[in-house]
């Protein structure tokens, strides 16, 4: 992996005590809360390889709760983030698992608020660096360090050429984008993390496209 500064080596300002495990973890539940949009009723959290053996003694459960509950890598409320969980009314279950995965350092994030659900798969590169690998069953590759949307949308001719017009009108500018499908012509996703905050008035305009069923906006 390449290292844009000495902070990605160094790691970010955090509860500790391990950036992969603490602060990586954190950041992967904030995602999610992020992606949600809500604080869940319920967070089912599944633990893979060193994450699974370590993250007691790592803090991995206390930084992924506090990052589902919006508490970013510093924050002081970290350490108690299981209690405040409990206290905020979330049901929160970790199930460590045994199969083997891609990375050692992987968790599988799944919140629900009633009929509302999400589910995604994180895992901690280093040094606070993680990468969202997965939503809803869709591979995507999301790093959270820059401003990005999402775009659920008809697998159909034209819609990324729409998206990305609208993003050139507004003088945005794209830094990594990339769009997974499950089946031609059924729904997709467009992952595009861009350079600067996305306005509100450019998210209604991409929310009335043609066949662009749901916009998610990740800010920085």
């Amino acid at each position: 992996m390449k290292y844009r500064s000495a902070f990605d080596i160094i790691g970010p300002v955090m509860i500790g005590p391990s950036s992969s495990h603490t602060a990586g973890a954190a950041r992967i539940g904030r995602v999610a809360r992020t992606l949600f949009g809500k604080q869940p009723s319920k967070a089912e959290i599944s633990l893979y390889g060193s994450f699974a053996k370590t993250y007691k003694g790592h803090g991995t459960d206390v930084a992924i709760v506090g990052g589902i509950l919006d508490f970013d890598t510093f924050d002081e409320r970290i350490p108690s983030a299981l209690q405040l969980a409990e206290e905020a009314g979330i049901e929160v279950i970790f199930t460590v698992e045994d199969s083997v995965t891609d990375h050692p350092n992987t968790v599988r994030v799944k919140l629900t608020e009633g009929d509302r659900e999400i589910e995604l798969v994180g895992i901690s590169i280093g040094g606070g660096t993680i990468e969202i690998t997965e939503l809803n069953s869709f591979e995507l590759k999301l790093s959270g360090e820059h401003p990005a949307i999402l775009v659920v949308h008809n697998d159909q001719f034209g819609v990324i050429s729409a998206v990305t017009n609208i993003l050139s009108k507004h003088q945005i500018n794209i830094g990594h984008m990339e769009v997974s499908r499950k089946e031609k012509g059924k729904m997709a996703i467009m992952v595009i993390e861009v350079d600067q905050k996305i306005d509100q008035d450019v998210m209604t305009e991409l929310e009335g496209l043609p066949n662009v069923t749901q916009i998610i906006r990740m800010v920085d």
